[in-house]
């Protein structure tokens, strides 16, 4: 990475997150900024949690006030996809604002999901995960404001689409700005390298802007290929050579890949008359691959019967596609490209840790810090890693390449390498080994509050499924055989509950974590049988231990003791500050 291209996009970030601070807890005037942000949901319990956070944090001036915060839910039924997600939400807007959304300017972030890949944001969203900048502490809300700020004040009414699980920096010239006013849609274009193309969406821009030395260009797109291969970017000629004026990529041969797009109102219009011409929905549609494969003057129909990147085909996808392909056709794709920009997607557990302990650019680019709102900073052995919004005791270690947040570490407390502690309270002395996830949620069980505290391998994949729980022996868990792992725990195989469809058995849905009446035996009872796996040992659960799966624990998490205990660790920290600068 060019040093120049880190030094430009500090500059520009820290600039960017000086403007949304000097908004945050006060009046925004009118054209200031976002008249409305809206946060999509999965479901109803979902959409409560965001609802409920959103609250706390305009009531602690987190945010800027005057703004208007909306959650909606997906329709129960059939998985919609964020395709689906935004329609819904567009008819949302329009059954509350009438005529008047035809003068806004809306904010669309897509934060529905439960986070499978990064456990530690399932309960309470990816869009509330915290960073450590800012003071209140950031989470990636106000970085998602932070972003865009500039971009209100030149847009024309319409809806800014993103997602909540990626970061989008770049750097313009002063006297530039991104304006979304012409028709149609328009979207951020990113330089990435062929291999980034193949898992994003990319451009094919007409052959005179290829050569373009200026940090940001304005053209239109002759057509969009959705998560393509090399060969099919070649031939679609989508491929640029790198020139000695582009900072953001190394490689010789580039493209340009997606991130966020505007849709101008016009457009907007076109989109809830897609709803209605589509009815309800019972198929996923892609916000990105199923809308902007329909556009550009080279788009073609071919796309819509491609269901290679489709998790679940449904028999009326091709239909639907096709349906939308022709509504939309002739629409117009402008694209701004931002040749001095970067693209990080932070949906993983690898990613999450690379990201914030280890990624040099990232860490200058938005001044993260090591310690963030934290106590105590003297913790012994503590370089590289990253804790945040936690207690921790001065005799306490944290390993290279771990993050620790929203916890309390007691006296001579250690956490390996390459770990994730998140919202848990480590009784004093425990280790937690390397390349541990570990994750404490409060539940309501047998209508008492309890907690249970899950735990997992860094790399474990939680969504694979095998067909029945004959076959859980290939399923790996720290890697070991989930079989093994029960007969450490002194579990039957035959006994091993699923809170799921038997028919799909995975470790998001095996119940294999104990109940506990507090947050410091959960977190102490699951590391024991962590350690038993590591060890070769036996650690025999006490009788009647009921055991919960991830998937239970969401189903009946308490969200208001979650957000209670975060809340006592915030006056805690800020307590203990202020008495620290009186003396």
């Amino acid at each position: 990475m060019n040093q120049d291209c880190i030094r430009k996009l500090r500059t520009a970030t820290r600039e960017k997150l000086r403007k949304l601070n000097s908004l945050r807890g006060r009046e925004v005037q009118p054209g200031q900024f976002w008249d409305v942000v809206v946060l999509t949901a999965a479901d109803s319990s979902q959409r409560e949690a965001y609802e409920l956070q959103v609250r706390e944090k305009l009531s602690r001036k987190e945010l800027p006030l005057g703004t208007q915060y909306k959650v909606f839910s997906d329709p129960p039924g059939p998985k919609v996809g964020n395709g689906g997600s935004t329609l819904h939400a567009l008819q949302q807007l329009k059954d509350i604002f009438g005529k008047a959304l035809s003068g806004l300017r809306v904010l669309l972030i897509h934060a529905g999901g439960f986070s499978q890949r990064l456990p530690s944001a399932s309960a309470l969203g990816k869009i509330f995960m915290a960073f450590p900048l800012g003071d209140p502490i950031y989470q990636m809300l106000e970085l998602k404001l932070a972003m865009y700020v500039d971009f209100p004040s030149y847009m024309k009414p319409g809806v800014l689409v993103t997602c909540a699980d990626d970061i989008e920096l770049y750097s313009i010239a002063e006297e530039e700005h991104i304006k979304f006013d012409k028709p149609g849609f328009t979207a951020l274009a990113h330089p990435s390298p062929l291999s980034v193309g193949t898992t994003h969406g990319v451009f094919v821009l007409d052959t005179n802007e290829k050569s373009s030395h200026s940090e940001m260009v304005n053209t239109s797109c002759l057509r969009f290929l959705h998560k393509p291969s090399v060969d099919q970017m070649r031939d679609c000629g989508a491929v640029c050579k790198r020139h000695s004026g582009l900072l953001s990529v190394s490689d010789s041969e580039f493209v340009y890949t997606d991130s966020t797009y505007y849709v101008h109102f016009d457009t907007v219009r076109s989109l809830l008359n897609l709803l209605k011409e589509l009815g309800p929905l019972d198929c996923e549609i892609d916000a990105y691959g199923d809308f902007l494969q329909a556009l550009g003057p080279k788009a073609t129909i071919d796309y819509t019967k491609n269901t290679a990147n489709v998790t679940k085909e449904e028999s009326s996808l091709v239909k639907v596609r096709q349906k939308i392909f022709h509504l939309l056709k002739g629409t117009l794709l402008n694209v701004i490209l931002l040749n001095t920009s970067k693209f990080y997607h932070i949906g993983t557990t690898s990613e999450y840790l690379f990201h914030l302990t280890q990624d040099v650019a990232l860490r200058s680019e938005l001044g993260l810090l090591s310690f963030a709102f934290s106590l105590n900073e003297n913790s012994q052995g503590s370089s590289g890693c990253c804790v945040m919004y936690s207690v921790l005791d001065s005799s306490c270690s944290v390993g290279a390449g771990s993050v620790v947040e929203f916890s309390r570490l007691g006296a001579g407390a250690s956490v390996g390498r390459d770990s994730i502690v998140s919202s848990c309270w480590v009784s004093p002395g425990l280790s937690v080994p390397d390349g541990a996830f570990m994750h404490s949620l409060c539940v309501n069980y047998q209508n008492q509050t309890s907690f249970v505290t899950v735990f997992f391998g860094i790399n474990d994949n939680l969504k694979r499924s095998v067909d029945s729980p004959a076959y859980t022996d290939e399923l790996k868990f720290f890697g070991f055989s989930l079989t093994e792992c029960l007969s450490h725990w002194e579990i039957q195989n035959e006994v091993l509950r699923f809170s799921d469809d038997a028919s799909c058995c995975n470790l998001w849905n095996a119940c294999l974590f104990p109940v506990c009446s507090d947050q410091q035996s959960s977190f102490s009872i699951s590391l024991t049988m962590l350690q038993a796996i590591q060890h070769g040992s036996r650690s025999q659960l006490p009788k009647n231990t009921k055991l919960m799966s991830m998937q239970e624990c969401l189903q009946c998490k308490n969200l208001e003791e979650m957000l209670k205990l975060r809340k006592g660790l915030y006056d805690d920290i800020t307590e203990r500050r202020h008495s620290h600068v009186i003396d």
